[in-house]
């Protein structure tokens, strides 16, 4: 994201006397700007991991939930990012708000969600995404978009309606526990404010990066 020319008047300043203390309660309230605002999909994160061979991969996931402990999203964990955090629980997220000019990366290690800590998320998602969540066996090659439309047409057969859909045991949440954030804001002329948050000692230290 780079800026040549003067910030746009939605655009302030991030500074050491109005930041918050620690990490969580400041992507909060950029969290809350971000939903308020008319953008697309505020929610939405590049989520980038790293397979067991060293090979670095990315793609947008939906965060879920956020709060003191970290950063929730929900995956299949066959699918090959569930696949590269078992191998490698490093990652780093980046909620990429152009129309903002803002940006936060986060990065840290993710823990994977148990059944009961995952399962009130999925009971919440519409039933055709729970039928979807069986259905595809993400990252896999299929032969036709037909095979998905067949396997979710045999699915809605197992379980007709108003019978319940089981949670599959591939399925689930994991926890990003950040151990650095940065929060970034557009400036003039590229001179931007890159403030970032560093775990230390059980507490947060707050460093000013040059843009």
């Amino acid at each position: 994201m780079d800026i040549d020319t003067p910030a746009t008047p939605v655009s302030r300043a991030l500074s050491e006397d109005v930041i918050a203390g620690d990490p969580m309660t400041q992507f909060a309230r950029w969290m809350a700007d971000a939903l308020a605002s008319d953008m697309p999909e505020p929610t939405a994160m590049v989520l980038a991991t790293a397979s067991a061979e060293g090979r670095v991969r990315g793609r947008t996931v939906l965060l879920k939930a956020h709060g003191q402990e970290g950063f929730t999203f929900y995956t299949n964990r066959t699918s090959r990012k569930g696949q590269d955090l078992a191998a490698n629980p490093w990652t780093c997220v980046t909620f990429p708000w152009y129309s903002l000019e803002r940006q936060v990366i986060a990065e840290g290690t993710v823990r994977a969600l148990s059944q009961a800590e995952s399962e009130p998320y999925f009971r919440s998602r519409p039933r055709g995404s729970q039928i979807g969540a069986w259905a595809s066996r993400q990252s896999s090659v299929i032969p036709s978009r037909t095979v998905l439309d067949d396997r979710v047409a045999e699915l809605e057969r197992r379980w007709p309606e108003p019978q319940q859909v089981p949670m599959p045991d591939f399925w689930g949440g994991y926890l990003l526990q950040p151990e650095v954030i940065e929060f970034w804001q557009a400036g003039a002329f590229r001179l931007h404010d890159r403030l970032r948050y560093r775990r230390e000692a059980g507490g947060w230290v707050i460093e000013r990066l040059s843009p």
